[in-house]
């Protein structure tokens, strides 16, 4: 009997919003590396933008609601207020880098002859083609709000748009706001050449409507002084839902969006050159209270568009791209079925190309012998290939079953009328059980074989969603394996039954039985440790913030466990915190694609257990959402995980140490072989798939 993590020391935590912001300092990090592709690095700025905007929408805010607690009798949340402290300095100390590496950028671009300039640095040239321009493409989207002084406009703000907040000074000052509209117009407006085609410029959607704001105003207004300046807003992301009996789950989720669009504002963002009476003006009018984050920064806000940054030189400016691999396992057959019936198939994303998944339904829609489908869908692209196929295979008499999880934050309205199509298509959907959102990416499909109905199952750790694939490391199982089938299809009738009893001896479920089969795992691998022999854990993970199973991590490790950890993201897990420990290793990439897979490897005294997870180490995981993970049997299979695994930990390049101090600081190459672990993952992913009819 093992003893258990609570008879042990005082056991130290990285506070999860800290942990996540030493996470996005890794992102900056790649926009700072001359290493990357001038292009990439610009675009690495609208990633660590984008990412900031959501940690404030939910991670600032949900510390912000708890501050307000303070108010309630015997509340006690002394800490946040110095969290909340803690994350403002940390924010404006990433700020201050984040602006410096945006001038490197541009001073870098300037090199490869692309400018992105001021209109007023421009040539008569190109005002005059900008003032046409403004007027035939731009004008017609500007709608400005013109402000009172005993109104708070904080709910009148779109938090996904820049907007420039307006001074008119006459006798007296007249202020307005007015959105720029980068939902109808490039944010980069590219200039004709003038002289040379080699002489690439870019002006900023934000500089043209600044240079020209004049002409918005001056039909209406008389002033002798107009300026601009960008601000951004960023709103809680959360919302309440009543439960009124009578109201339908749609009709309280569009309303729980509505709530959104006019929820507190968390963060107000504005161009540091504000003179100060503007900023006092415009801090009133937007409401923004103590505990809201006032943010100084550069010229420009709501960077998360620099995702898109145009390439207008040569090729080598970006990362050249890695086309997707066939599985051989899937091209050898005509059908997937067939395939599936060989053996278990295991995918990598974006390394494999996701079309196999998409045959794989695809051809069930109309196959004669499939009389079942069901997915559950959390996350789909805008135009989806996988909701057209659902769609078919109901034209085509096959039961659907589509569970719709509609509270998937942010994509929550796509959800909505993803689940109305697909309803009005005949299609059976469900919404899951109250309480708990559905996070496992399942599909199974039902087929007659030799007058029995034989079940097909897809069990993966990302999204059916075509775009984000392309971008995202994910794994997928293909498997016909009987046991995990059947509990497969079990899941779909938990979600709908959740108060029967179900039986998963394969699946590790959440919340039924994941948190104590991992913990059962653990206390094996300590049990062979305290017995001399090998105790070893691996895990690749996007979260490790629940403290239960952190606590286990450190006791496994005081009892002799060699505990290996790869985190992309937030890691409560203090390596080495306790006194001479020196059994915990972790280390974090940040590469070109997003590292998203969970897996978790226990040594097993030599017969290794390896799981593939769509659920993070995260308390709302294991215990408030429904998540699988599944086991790989199949012995080639396991050893590719490991193998990949193994590339990870080798990495010298890409791979940053997680320490006590969140220094962020690269593995050490030494005298070792420089290796870049997403490379060589896809040199060994290619080499596999050769190599595989010769086995």
């Amino acid at each position: 009997m093992n003893a258990t993590p609570s008879s042990s020391p005082a056991m130290s935590y990285f506070a999860k919003e800290l942990s996540w912001l030493s996470f996005n300092e890794r992102v900056l990090q790649e926009a700072k590396d001359k290493s990357n592709p001038i292009i990439e690095r610009m675009r690495f700025l609208g990633i660590y933008s984008n990412n900031m905007d959501e940690f404030f929408r939910v991670r600032v805010a949900d510390v912000k609601r708890r501050i307000l607690l303070n108010k309630i009798p015997d509340a006690n949340f002394e800490e946040d207020e110095i969290l909340l402290h803690q994350i403002q300095s940390k924010v404006l100390q990433l700020g201050k880098k984040f602006n410096q590496i945006h001038k490197d950028i541009l001073n870098d671009l300037n090199e490869h002859n692309i400018h992105v300039e001021l209109p007023e640095k421009l040539s008569e040239f190109h005002v005059t083609w900008l003032k046409k321009f403004f007027h035939d493409n731009v004008l017609q989207y500007i709608l400005p709000i013109l402000l009172s002084e005993k109104k708070d406009y904080s709910d009148q703000i779109n938090d996904t748009m820049t907007y420039l907040f307006v001074e008119m000074t006459n006798q007296k000052s007249h202020y307005a706001m007015l959105e720029v509209p980068t939902d109808r117009v490039s944010r980069f407006v590219i200039l004709p050449p003038e002289k040379t085609r080699r002489h690439k410029t870019i002006v900023m959607l934000d500089d043209i409507i600044a240079y020209f704001i004049r002409d918005v105003f001056s039909s209406f207004f008389s002033f002798d002084d107009i300026q601009c300046y960008a601000i951004k807003l960023t709103r809680d992301a959360e919302y309440n839902l009543d439960d009124e009996l009578e109201e339908g789950l749609l009709d309280k989720m569009s309303k729980g969006l509505k709530q959104r669009i006019s929820a507190e504002p968390v963060r107000l963002v504005y161009d540091e050159s504000m003179p100060d009476d503007m900023l006092k003006v415009m801090k009133k009018r937007l409401n923004i209270s103590q505990h809201d984050a006032l943010i100084p920064g550069g010229r420009y806000r709501n960077f998360r568009d620099f995702i898109a940054f145009p390439n207008v030189g040569r090729q080598y400016l970006e990362n050249k791209p890695l086309p997707a691999l066939q599985s051989t396992a899937f091209t050898n057959h005509s059908s997937v079925f067939d395939a599936i019936s060989e053996q278990d198939i295991l995918l990598y994303y974006p390394y494999h190309t996701f079309n196999h998944l998409l045959e794989f339904v695809r051809q069930a829609a109309f196959d004669p012998d499939v009389t079942q489908i069901k997915v559950n869908i959390y996350r789909v692209a805008s135009q989806s290939r996988l909701v057209s196929t659902l769609i078919n295979a109901a034209k085509n008499g096959k039961h659907v079953t589509v569970m719709v999880e509609l509270k998937a934050r942010f994509d929550e309205q796509n959800n909505i009328e993803w689940a109305k199509t697909l309803s009005n298509a005949g299609i059976k959907v469900i919404f899951g059980i109250p309480a708990l959102k559905v996070h496992s990416k399942l599909c199974v499909i039902h087929r007659k074989e030799k007058h029995n109905i034989v079940k097909y199952a897809h069990i993966g750790t990302g999204n059916f969603h075509e775009k984000t694939a392309k971008i995202y490391t994910d794994f997928s199982l293909f498997t016909k394996h009987e046991g995990i089938t059947e509990e497969s299809d079990s899941v779909f009738r938990f979600i709908e039954s959740s108060y029967k009893p179900f039986q998963f001896d394969h699946l590790m479920i959440s919340p039924v039985n994941a948190r104590e089969t991992i913990t059962s795992l653990i206390n094996k691998e300590i049990t062979h440790a305290e017995q001399g022999k090998t105790g070893r854990i691996t895990l690749k993970i996007n979260n490790l913030v629940d403290k239960e199973l952190v606590d286990h991590l450190y006791f496994a490790a005081r009892r002799g466990v060699k505990i290996r950890i790869i985190v992309r993201g937030m890691c409560s897990l203090v390596p080495s915190s306790l006194s001479g420990n020196d059994n915990i290793r972790i280390i974090s990439i940040v590469d070109r694609f997003l590292e998203h897979p969970r897996v978790m490897v226990f040594h097993n005294n030599g017969k290794e257990k390896v799981y593939i997870s769509s659920a993070d180490w995260m308390t709302r995981n294991l215990d408030h959402r429904v998540e699988v993970a599944t086991p790989i049997y199949d012995a080639k299979l396991k050893q590719l995980i490991i193998d990949i695994l193994e590339l990870q930990f080798k990495d010298r390049t890409k791979a940053r140490i997680i320490d006590s101090e969140q220094k962020n600081s690269y593995v050490r190459r030494g005298n070792r072989k420089k290796i870049r672990s997403q490379i060589a993952i896809y040199d060994h992913l290619k080499k596999w798939e050769s190599n595989y009819n010769n086995e």
